[in-house]
């Protein structure tokens, strides 16, 4: 009996090591009052962060709390919960899921099970689904199975096309989805009494963005220019620390325009897939993952350009 209450205790120790680890590898930073980003680390999903290698946003009303993204696995949404716990006590009431990547909305059965309404773009439902087991398969990689052990594919009951109002202890909440971006059901969170803008994967801060098979950079383009003509004197990214505008513009936008630019500018002059690395992207270098983006972004848009 000793040994096994010995074990116990072991194991409690352990468990609660491990969270108090993963919540190490996210800071809550204040966007202004009552509005928060949660920002993970700018790497992989690794052990260690339980799959939370993104920005999320909190907004605590009087009513409720509403979480924008809900992490990337039961656990890491266990994380996100206790950092928002050190800040209110109020309960969450709505999460939104702005996309389809596993950090915006595998978080979301641990969220349910507390009460929380889930919210996404039919488009963003859809590319779940579709991508589902794919992504699985990729956490169970990175995180591993005790990092991935209660996570389950539980989609948003709430689903709207191209926008969707709702208010919550007297704040506004405009959600809209205006086109495919990173992933094909991308949205933004607009908050005009805040002047805040939650834009998920729609901008990436401090590291390259992934222009992946699931994106489309030239829709991106005009998805981005639609979040900002609203424009926001607060960014809550996808990926990187809470900015203003002109910092989004340098790090997202002007690097979709340079890549649709520079790749059709290759094929126009003859260029070759096999030698799109010969694109020039050093203006790009400060941004974090450019080594190992940079040549795969281009030779995404190189095929989303033939086939156009």
């Amino acid at each position: 009996m000793r040994i096994l209450k010995y074990l116990l205790v072991l194991l409690c120790l352990q468990i609660s090591f491990s969270q108090s680890f993963a919540s190490e590898k996210l800071q809550l930073q204040k966007v202004t009052d009552n509005v928060y980003a949660i920002v993970g680390e700018l790497g992989n999903r690794t052990p260690e962060n339980l799959g939370n290698n993104a920005t999320f946003g909190v907004v605590v009303t009087s009513e409720g709390v509403v979480l924008i993204d809900s992490g990337g696995t039961y656990k890491g949404a266990e994380v996100i919960h206790r950092l928002i716990k050190s800040i209110t006590d109020v309960p969450i009431s709505i999460v939104i899921n702005t996309g389809g990547q596993d950090h915006r909305w595998l978080g979301n059965g641990y969220f349910k099970e507390q009460g929380a309404k889930l919210i996404a773009s039919k488009k963003a439902v859809e590319d779940q689904k579709a991508r589902t087991q794919d992504q699985f398969i990729m956490l169970g990689n990175l995180v591993g199975d005790e990092g991935l052990k209660g996570t389950d594919a539980v989609y948003a009951e709430q689903t709207f096309d191209d926008k969707l109002v709702l208010e919550l202890g007297g704040v506004k909440f405009e959600i809209f989805h205006t086109g495919q971006a990173h992933t094909p059901g991308d949205s933004f969170v607009w908050l005009p009494q805040k002047d805040v803008m939650f834009t998920g994967d729609i901008v990436y801060t401090e590291r390259m963005l992934r222009v992946g098979s699931h994106s489309n950079a030239k829709s991106w383009i005009n998805v981005y220019e639609s979040m900002a003509d609203y424009k926001p004197g607060h960014i809550v990214p996808g990926h990187g620390q809470a900015t203003d505008l002109a910092t989004a513009n340098a790090d997202t936008y002007d690097y979709l325009l340079f890549l649709r630019e520079s790749v059709s500018a290759f094929i126009e002059n003859g260029g070759d897939i096999t030698d799109i690395s010969s694109v020039d992207q050093s203006k790009f270098n400060r941004l974090l993952n450019h080594e190992t983006l940079a040549g795969r972004n281009a030779q995404q848009v190189f095929t989303e350009i033939e086939w156009e």
